[in-house]
C-alpha cells in the first residue's frame, strides 16, 4: 500500500513520562526560546534533559532555570549516534523525543500531536514533525524547508521504496520521537557517525517491519541560512555518510531522483516569478552542493587532512 495522506487521533489519556533529549553545545541564544516553548506545551509528563558539550556560555544555567535535568559530556566524546543512543537508553521515559537546541515548538500542542502519531499503532517506530523556516530566513531555506517538510502528513513503510525510493527513510532528529523498544531492537542509533543517526535509524526500522510517521500537524520553526562553503561542507557530510553506509542506497536507491526533483521545482518557481538573478545563485549554490556531495562519497581517494578540512563536521575526522 503506498503512502496516503494521514489524519491521526487525538491523545487522549496518557500517563507514561516523554523524554525530551536535547543536545547542546553553547547554546544558550536560542535554548531559551526552546526550553519557553516546552513549557508551554498541553502535554505536561515530560522528562526534559539538556545534554550539555562543554559549553563556555550560559547554556547549564539556563536548563537549570527551566527545570531541565543537565548531563554533561566532554567536548570530544560527542557523536551523533552514540551520543543519542545513549540519551535514549538513560531516557526515564518509554517514547524518547529528540529536539535540537535551535528548533523552536510553533505552538503548543506539537509535542502531543507528535506523541499521538506515534501511539496510533504499534508498528509506528518513529514520528517527525515538520520544519518550517524561522521568521527572516532566505528565500532558498524557506524552499528547501517547504519541499522536505510539506504540509500533508503520511506513514511510510519499506513497500512505499519502490514509489518514493531514498525518501521513504527521510527522518530529522531535530524534532522526533521514537518507540524506546523499536530502537532497541535495532541497536539505538548505532555509534561513530559523522551525520545521519536519524535517516540510518528509521531506515533500519522500516527494514525490520516498523512504519515511520511524518506528522505536518506538529511544527517547529527550524532552519539555516548557509553560505556556499557551509553548503559545501555539509553536503560532503552527506556524501561521506552514504559512502560508508551502503547499504541504504542499495536498499532504498540513491537520493539523485529526489535531487533533480528540488532542483526542477525550485528552478521553476523562480522562473515563473521572473527572478532570473535569483535563479542564477541558486543554481550555482545547487551546483556547489552537488561538487560537496560527490567529493564526499569519494572520501576514501582524499586525504585526511583534507577532508577534515571540506568537512562540516571536523571532530568527526579526529
Amino acid at each position: 500500500m503506498g503512502v496516503r495522506e494521514i489524519r491521526f487521533d487525538p491523545l487522549g489519556e496518557y500517563m507514561t513520562t516523554v523524554s525530551v533529549l536535547i543536545p547542546a553545545k553553547n547554546a544558550a541564544t536560542t535554548l531559551e526560546r526552546l526550553l519557553t516553548s516546552l513549557s508551554r506545551q498541553t502535554l505536561r509528563s515530560l522528562e526534559i534533559v539538556v545534554w550539555d558539550s562543554a559549553s563556555r556560555d550560559e547554556t547549564p544555567a539556563i536548563a537549570r532555570r527551566y527545570g531541565a535535568k543537565v548531563v554533561a559530556i566532554g567536548e570530544d566524546d560527542f557523536d551523533h549516534a552514540g551520543t543519542r543512543s545513549r540519551m535514549a537508553r538513560e531516557a526515564q521515559g518509554d517514547i524518547a523525543l529528540f529536539l535540537t537546541h535551535d528548533a523552536i515548538l510553533a505552538d503548543e500542542r506539537a509535542v502531543e500531536s507528535l506523541v499521538a502519531a506515534l501511539l496510533q499503532a504499534d508498528d509506528i517506530g518513529c514520528a517527525y514533525g515538520r520544519q518550517i523556516a524561522a521568521p527572516g530566513a532566505s528565500a532558498s531555506a524557506r524552499f528547501l524547508r517547504d519541499f522536505n517538510y510539506p504540509p500533508v502528513s503520511e506513514i511510510r513503510s519499506l513497500a512505499d521504496r519502490a514509489h518514493l525510493g531514498f525518501a521513504t527513510a527521510f527522518c530529522s532528529n531535530s524534532f522526533a520521537a521514537w518507540r524506546k523498544s523499536a530502537l532497541a531492537q535495532i541497536g539505538w542509533f548505532g555509534d561513530n557517525a559523522i551525520f545521519g543517526e536519524d535517516s540510518r535509524a528509521a531506515a533500519r526500522l522500516l527494514a525490520t517491519g516498523f512504519r515511520i510517521a511524518y506528522v505536518a500537524g506538529a511544527t517547529v520553526e527550524h532552519s539555516h541560512d548557509y553560505t556556499m562553503t557551509e553548503e559545501f561542507r555539509r553536503s560532503f557530510d552527506i556524501g561521506v555518510f552514504h559512502a560508508r553506509e551502503p547499504w541504504l542506497l542499495a536498499e532504498f536507491g540513491g537520493p539523485s531522483g529526489r535531487g533533480k526533483r528540488f532542483i526542477l521545482k525550485q528552478s521553476g518557481e523562480l522562473l515563473r516569478a521572473g527572478k532570473i538573478g535569483t535563479l542564477a545563485a541558486t543554481v550555482g549554490r545547487n551546483g556547489v552542493k552537488a561538487l560537496g556531495y560527490l567529493s564526499g562519497r569519494r572520501y576514501r581517494l582524499l586525504p585526511r587532512r583534507l577532508c577534515r578540512f571540506l568537512s562540516m563536521n571536523r571532530r568527526w575526522w579526529r
